[in-house]
């Protein structure tokens, strides 16, 4: 039996939730993110099939049903469930989604899977296209992040989904698990479970003040539309904030990078960015500027800590072949960087990192929470760093009104790591043995890093498109914070030409302008008047063409037909024709 006694190494959101769950309750479980919410419905699960008195067979079909949002999520619950199912072999977990062969997913669903784990688009994929799949015995149904399932617009699967299993089972287990409880979760709640024990676990010592470690049901939900006043973020993770100008932010991120993974030991992190198109062109610049100077020689000795950069990135555009090798990649290596979408900000374990950092803010505290929730799982330390422009520091106070706090660390103290590595040293200065560095010196050398940079992007017109690119992605993606932050993040409060060198262009594009965005936003909505007025002429004397076939002729030719055409008929035959000026004027 995986459920007898607890110990001191059981975590505390599976205290709480497991005896509910084995008591067939329904459940709404409210935890931070990082806190062990996987095994606290898996070990339910799992305990509950195989104790069965007639023996599951593969043949069955699905007795579980785990929705989760992202491809990466569903594979590694897949792999928690596998390790679970190791002893009992005849029960069989399966996972479909989005980037595999549609076709070896229904060979799979043919053959039987008795634990199936799935995102909600691939599922409603197959439930209309897949005749050999059924529900009628499920057991279990599970909405894991169930407010990052709502946030991407899986509202209407999840309804389809429902309504497929209900057609062939009404009596169920049913579990929401979620970090933030939103407007959609209470909503999706209310029509999914069935008289659920709420279990809201914010931090350990808050619960541990109901002595028989009993799931605690929540008073009352949230009233419509409201946030929670305050979100679960594990007291072992250290937030910061930096405030850096726009045409230092790159020389800044660089910096910080090499502070923690170059001159520190075991070292892993995260950035995050708020496109595809700015994770590929930071990756490729810092693959071929930082991570090949790190194991090259400099023209000084480097310090003895230092350690080669690896640099990773993860997004949703890339194969699904490749996103899981790069996941895996990552999840067993000890050091390195990942830059990615919000595609990881959410449920992913990703072992032993140690920095989450935002390059780009997100638009919501929820959004906040969800990324930083990638460090300090279960009981470990880690730590985080937002950086934001002088104009955006109004966000701080945005995410305090929501009792997160942060403390600053200076944009000086994080250039100052150049001192330590000659080579971003200027002309000027000797070795940083004997002495200090001071103000200048650090700016001079971050100038030096910056020229790295920009001689990398401008040494073909190639990378100068893709950081060109890139630029216009972060405008359009600067443009979309919702309506309570555009006083914060206003694309008019932009400096282009700073913003520029922030992607290693020497000069902002003569062609981009926040007004000429906008242009060319409303052209691409608007019809061309001129063309359409054209048409409907050319349209019009192709009509009044006696010649006319239909096909696309010049109106300059068709004239010229008409003309002959008339100088070769006979004059009575003019004068029993309608005058084509008085035919137009009819129409």
């Amino acid at each position: 039996m995986l459920f007898m006694n607890w110990t001191s190494t059981h975590i505390y959101v599976q205290k709480q939730s497991i005896p509910a769950l084995l008591e067939g309750r329904d459940a709404l479980v409210r935890s931070q993110t990082g806190s062990g919410k996987t095994l606290a419905y898996c070990i339910p699960v799992v305990q509950s099939l195989q104790a069965m008195k007639s023996k599951i067979q593969r043949s069955d079909g699905p007795y579980a049903l785990v929705l989760v949002p992202t491809r990466e999520l569903a594979l590694q619950s897949f792999n928690t469930v596998q390790k679970l199912l190791k002893p009992f072999t005849w029960i069989v977990p399966g996972v479909l989604m989005g980037g595999e062969r549609r076709k070896s997913e229904k060979a799979r669903l043919r053959k039987g899977i008795n634990i199936l784990i799935s995102t909600p688009g691939r599922l409603v994929d197959h439930i209309k296209s897949t005749k050999n799949i059924h529900f009628r015995r499920i057991r279990w149904l599970i909405l894991d992040e169930a407010d990052r399932i709502l946030d991407l617009g899986f509202e209407k699967d999840i309804t389809v989904i429902l309504n497929a299993i209900n057609a062939e089972c009404q009596k169920r287990q049913n579990v929401l698990l979620s970090a933030t409880l939103t407007e959609g979760v209470t909503r999706l709640a209310d029509i999914s479970l069935l008289n659920p024990v709420r279990i809201s676990v914010l931090d350990e010592h808050r619960g541990q003040s109901d002595p028989k470690g009993r799931a605690v049901p929540e008073a009352s939900p949230l009233p419509a539309g409201a946030e929670p006043d305050s979100f679960a973020i594990p007291e072992s993770l250290d937030q910061h904030v930096t405030l850096v100008p726009s045409k230092l932010r790159l020389v800044s991120l660089a910096a910080f990078i090499l502070q923690q993974c170059k001159f520190e030991k075991d070292q892993k992190m995260i950035v995050f960015f708020s496109s595809c198109e700015l994770v590929e062109f930071h990756y490729h610049l810092f693959l071929q500027t930082l991570q090949s100077r790190s194991g090259a020689p400099a023209s000084g000795p480097l310090p003895s800590a230092s350690t080669p950069l690896k640099f990773l990135r993860l997004h949703g555009n890339m194969e699904q072949e490749e996103r899981t090798a790069v996941f895996q990649e990552f999840s067993h290596s000890k050091t390195g960087v990942l830059l990615c979408t919000d595609v990881a900000a959410r449920g992913l374990d990703l072992p032993q990192v140690t920095w989450i950092v935002q390059y780009n803010a997100p638009p919501s505290p929820a959004e906040y929470i969800h990324r930083i929730g990638r460090t300090a799982r279960i009981g470990c330390h880690g730590s985080s760093l937002l950086i934001l422009a002088p104009s955006e520091a109004e966000y701080v106070n945005s995410l305090a009104s929501h009792k997160i706090n942060i403390s600053e660390i200076k944009m000086e103290d994080i250039l100052s790591v150049l001192t330590r590595d000659d080579c971003f040293k200027g002309s000027r200065w000797g070795s940083q043995k004997s002495r200090a560095a001071g103000p200048q010196e650090i700016r001079e050398r971050a100038t030096v890093l910056q020229t790295v940079f920009e001689d990398y992007v401008h040494s073909s017109s190639r990378r100068v498109s893709w950081a060109k690119k890139a630029l216009q992605a972060f405008i359009r993606a600067y443009a979309t914070y919702p309506r309570e932050l555009k006083h914060i993040f206003h694309v008019r409060s932009l400096h282009l030409g700073h913003v520029a060198k922030s992607f290693g262009l020497r000069d902002a594009p003569q062609n981009l302008s926040v007004a000429a965005v906008k242009r060319r936003k409303a052209n691409l909505n608007r019809p061309d008047l001129h063309q359409e007025t054209q048409s409907k002429h050319r349209l019009a004397e192709i009509l009044h063409s006696e010649f006319s076939s239909g096909a696309e002729a010049s109106v300059a030719k068709v004239k010229k037909q008409n003309k002959h055409a008339r100088a070769r008929q006979p004059a009575t035959q003019h004068c029993l024709q309608p005058a084509p000026s008085l035919s137009r004027g009819k129409n």
